[in-house]
């Protein structure tokens, strides 16, 4: 058995476990180990198995701490700390309230605030399951009993989760900025205008729908200055801690390390001097943080294992001269791995998709000469289009826990179809005028 068809064994029993739901950290580990083992072996002259567990094993003992003890990932524990604080001190509850006051007489009012209390709220926890399910509990309830139709009610919510991954800080953005070697600042800075722009065209397909349709989104009663104002006055705290946090990143006033442990620091302090924590809600926050920074660091040290049996297999540099030989321009290469991001987003998780392929997909990018850290935002956009999309698209499973059997899973998948076809038109304008990317990357350059 030569290397190139072990990698491709291996690389089938990852899929394969991963569609039986088996944890992303057990495949990643296992198939690298195993693929590392059946490699060396091939590469002996009697398949000596031993000699390859003797190699794995030295290798597996030594991988833990040299692929975790980066100082760049204390940014994850750090921004989910902020962002978990955040949810028990109930900032998101504010966010979405003052959304809502301010937003509630325009087109499809409370789909609109829905969609710009995610973003708001996805700037503070760095996550789209975690956006998708905090919203969802707010948002998605009031809409309902507000005569939203209900496939517009859960799929705007389910949607605008996902810029959890794309606006700064995102998790996703982090661990591929690690694994491509890229600044974790200028990947952060570069998501800003792509998700302002994602949001932007979510809320512009709310407001046609429900300006051309009103029984789809029926108007809520008019709010007070003073009301719109009290509630304003509960979100400035989380408001100034996201202006710092981008400002300084993108001023360079501090590093993306420095920026979580400012931000965790600023949201404890907020929610202790507004006496929103007690003893159970701070233990709340430090358990989900250790438990969510435990499960991606298991999973980094499996995507390291995967990655050192890459190399191994040569597959990688197999792929890359075989995608540089086709006489088509490079954008058709492209145009090929955006249809199989979308296609695998439909049956697995982003975190998943993200380690599995990065090996594979970053030495073909590096040789068609596209630029990382644009690729990285367009990648992230992907993710996010795998997120809502049918079968398994988890934010839309999210929201179907949160309104259990009010909504059915078939209203949700038909409500996001909207923004789908929003998303793509997104990657499209992305990839077409690369500057909406790299505009702000390029000034702090």
């Amino acid at each position: 058995m030569d290397p190139q068809t072990v990698g491709i064994v291996v690389t089938t029993g990852m899929i394969v476990l991963l569609l039986l739901r088996v944890p992303i950290a057990v495949v990643l580990v296992t198939a690298g180990y195993v693929g590392m083992v059946l490699v060396i072996a091939a590469r002996s002259q009697s398949f000596d198995i031993q000699a390859g567990m003797m190699t794995a094993n030295s290798f597996l003992g030594k991988l833990p701490y040299s692929s975790t003890a980066e100082y760049t990932f204390t940014t994850i524990p750090m921004f989910l700390l902020m962002g978990y604080l955040a949810t028990e001190g109930g900032f998101t509850r504010d966010i979405y309230g003052a959304a809502r006051l301010w937003l509630g007489r325009v087109p499809g009012g409370l789909a609109v605030a829905s969609a710009v209390g995610c973003a708001l709220f996805a700037a503070i926890s760095g996550s789209s399951l975690a956006t998708a399910a905090a919203m969802g509990r707010m948002a998605v309830p009031e809409m309902l009993q507000r005569g939203y139709q209900k496939g517009l009610a859960t799929g705007v919510v389910a949607a605008s989760g996902t810029l959890g991954s794309l606006i700064p800080p995102s998790i996703l953005i982090i661990l591929y900025a690690v694994f491509t070697e890229q600044s974790i600042a200028e990947l952060f800075v570069a998501g800003v205008i792509p998700g302002l722009l994602s949001l932007g065209i979510y809320v512009a397909v709310v407001m046609v729908r429900a300006k051309h349709n009103p029984a789809l989104a029926p108007p809520v009663e008019r709010s007070t200055t003073g009301e719109k104002l009290a509630a304003l006055n509960k979100t400035w705290g989380m408001l100034v801690l996201i202006v710092v946090i981008v400002a300084g990143l993108y001023s360079g006033l501090f590093t993306p390390s420095e920026a979580g442990g400012i931000g965790a620091m600023v949201a404890f302090l907020l929610c202790v001097f507004s006496r929103r924590l007690d003893r159970k809600k701070t233990s709340n926050a430090l358990g989900e943080t250790l438990k969510t920074t435990a499960m991606l660091f298991a999973a980094v040290i499996g995507a390291y294992m995967v990655t050192s049996f890459t190399a191994l297999t040569g597959i990688a540099a197999d792929l890359t001269t075989w995608a540089a030989s086709f006489d088509v321009p490079p954008f058709v290469i492209l145009a090929c791995l955006s249809l199989l991001y979308i296609f695998l987003g439909t049956f697995m998780g982003s975190i998943e998709i993200m380690l599995l392929t990065l090996p594979i997909v970053i030495p073909i990018i590096k040789g068609l000469d596209y630029n990382l850290v644009w690729f990285g935002i367009i990648m992230i956009k992907y993710l996010e289009i795998g997120l809502i999309s049918p079968p398994i698209g988890l934010n839309c499973f999210i929201i179907k826990a949160v309104v259990r059997n009010e909504v059915s899973i078939g209203q949700i998948f038909k409500g996001v179809t909207w923004f789908i076809v929003a998303d793509i038109v997104t990657v499209i304008l992305l990839i077409a005028f690369p500057q909406i990317v790299l505009f702000l990357p390029g000034l702090m350059s």
